[in-house]
């Protein structure tokens, strides 16, 4: 047996419960590697399946959680063996395929990373696709011309995305300039590295197709008028990276930073990106992601308490990160 956070469709009705299934549930499962999981964590995306706000979970019944840490139990997969320490991020786990916020998961071995050494699978969780996302961004940031020296922008630094972002780019030799709608938050996001404070109302307003040139990168996690006002704001060759959608999908933007200033407007997605990418990220998490920071940002919680967390993430109620102890 082991326990599970089950998403399930009864009678048309959605329900989100703790439930303890048979090993043999995983048998339906496509994978040839099964880990017992660790750690877990909860993103915004396990929010919105949880507490059924968007419609993330595209096959039923399904276990929540897109993120898991933990030991290989068996593997069929020549890569992996048991007692490998292994992270998983993304792939579709708790959309279309079982997730992580349970005791057990069995995936593809490709899907996996051999966690560096010098990240244990409860930091690992504490990262989470947040922080692995927040590291993709600086990745491409630093592949399209960022260069140490200059400002750049976090929107929604206070969650777990922006906290990661403010703590790298800081480390790096940025300047950061933290856009939050919480500035009770601004002893935290300074010890994390920012520089700068500024009201995420400042950006939510509708503006000009150009605006005064501030920011060498961005990283944004909100999307729709943030967005464009941070694109409208990018100096000249300057780089912006989208990967989220915590205000809106939309984009009410114009070419204009585009064809005149040279922007660049990358998005990031950490779900299916490739396996070596995914390597990269995490090995240089692991030597410029001080663990210090990353304990500072994280708050731990028990499998059962994942559930009535979830509506207070979506709701702007969670800084950083949360780790779930599937064990707890």
């Amino acid at each position: 047996m082991f326990r599970a956070i089950l998403l399930e469709q009864v009678d048309s009705a959605f329900r989100a419960s703790l439930q303890q299934l048979e090993d043999t549930a995983l048998d339906g499962q496509e994978g040839d590697v099964l880990v017992r999981v660790e750690y877990s964590t909860l993103n915004y995306k396990d929010g919105l399946a949880i507490a059924n706000r968007s419609p993330v979970v595209r096959k039923w019944p399904m276990v929540a959680g897109i993120d898991f840490a933990g030991l290989v139990e068996s593997s069929g997969h020549p890569q992996w063996k048991a007692g490998d320490r292994v992270v998983s991020n993304g792939w579709g786990a708790g959309e279309v395929h079982w997730g992580g916020l349970a005791e057990r998961a069995k995936v593809p071995g490709d899907w996996l990373v051999r966690l560096p050494e010098a990240i244990s699978t409860r930091q690992a969780a504490a990262i989470g696709t947040a922080g692995y996302t927040a590291m993709l961004c600086v990745m491409m940031l630093e592949r399209h011309g960022l260069a140490p020296g200059g400002e750049v922008l976090v929107t929604g630094a206070a969650g777990g995305v922006g906290s990661v972002a403010v703590a790298l780019l800081a480390h790096l030799g940025h300047r950061v300039v933290a856009s939050t709608g919480r500035p009770q938050e601004a002893d935290y996001l300074q010890a994390l590295g920012a520089a700068e404070l500024i009201e995420r109302s400042a950006l939510a307003t509708a503006g000009r197709a150009l605006q005064k040139e501030r920011w060498n990168g961005v990283v944004d996690v909100v999307g729709s008028t943030t967005l464009a006002n941070a694109c409208a704001q990018t100096r000249y060759r300057g780089v912006v990276a989208a990967c989220g959608l915590a205000g809106a999908m939309d984009f009410p933007a114009s070419v204009a930073p585009f064809i005149l200033r040279g922007v660049k407007l990358i998005g990031v997605d950490s779900v299916m990106c490739p396996s070596d990418d995914r390597r990269t990220a995490w090995e240089r998490l692991a030597r410029e992601l001080d663990p210090a920071l990353l304990e500072r940002m994280a708050a731990e919680i028990s499998l059962a308490e994942a559930l009535e967390w979830a509506p207070r993430l979506l709701d702007g109620a969670v800084r950083g990160r949360l780790v779930v102890d599937v064990a707890r």
